[in-house]
């Protein structure tokens, strides 16, 4: 997310605008002050404090080691840096950036999540009922996402929740655990989802829900943006 993906400013799809334009093959590249442990059945083969971060449209963040740091390990050459390299992620078993592993990808130092108390109203309903219709709801607002409301059980039906086996990871905020809606014979599946242990950062929605609006009626009192333009729902 952020920089260089999802609607960031070096995006394909940005939610803001340049007053010039912004070149599609344009590649930031800046300093990473952070330890970087590249692991293999639980031994160090690449072990590094001059890592580079590069931003490429429509890609996570990638490092970039010293071409001498990263011998023992499949590489190719960074082109935005003369006399670093690329190592894939799958190379190694685990990456730490100091003492904390690493999931997925290097997380960007640009992207952050807000999670802020507020009365904005949420109604969701399946099968014709209400599941919630409550103003006391926490409003999650991520870097170039749109923001979102999630709500605490004592104000939803949960008789009509049940727990799925899905989980999705974030870097951010932590694995999400997914809630199906069922009445009788009928289920809509992995409507709405929750971090039961989510990182300390986004400990305000610790077991809260969130709901997939492509798949139960989801009427949250957020305000959208287009052109630059706020529009009330």
């Amino acid at each position: 997310m952020s920089l260089s993906t999802g609607r960031g400013p070096l995006s394909a799809n940005r939610a803001g605008r340049f007053n010039k334009a912004v070149p599609r093959d344009l590649v930031y590249v800046e300093p990473f002050p952070r330890r970087v442990r590249g692991m293999i059945a639980g031994e160090v083969v690449l072990d590094s404090e001059r890592v580079l971060l590069v931003h490429r449209q429509g890609h996570a963040p990638a490092y970039a080691f010293p071409v001498g740091e990263a011998t023992e390990l499949r590489h190719e050459p960074e082109p935005e840096a003369a006399g670093y390299v690329r190592v894939p992620w799958e190379a190694v078993d685990a990456w730490y950036e100091e003492e904390e592993q690493v999931f997925m990808h290097p997380r960007n130092p640009y992207h952050r999540v807000d999670c802020v108390p507020t009365a904005r109203r949420l109604r969701v309903e399946a099968f014709g009922d209400v599941l919630v219709d409550s103003t006391a709801t926490i409003g999650v607002y991520e870097t170039s996402l749109a923001p979102r409301l999630y709500v605490g059980r004592d104000e939803l039906r949960m008789d009509v929740l049940r727990p799925s086996t899905t989980t999705t990871y974030c870097p951010y905020k932590g694995t999400a655990t997914y809630w199906s809606a069922q009445r009788g014979d009928e289920t809509l599946t992995d409507v709405a989802w929750s971090y039961e242990a989510p990182n300390a950062e986004c400990g305000a929605i610790r077991g809260l829900l969130c709901f997939d609006e492509t798949k139960v009626h989801v009427q949250a009192a957020l305000p959208r943006w287009v052109d630059g333009t706020e529009t009330t729902p």
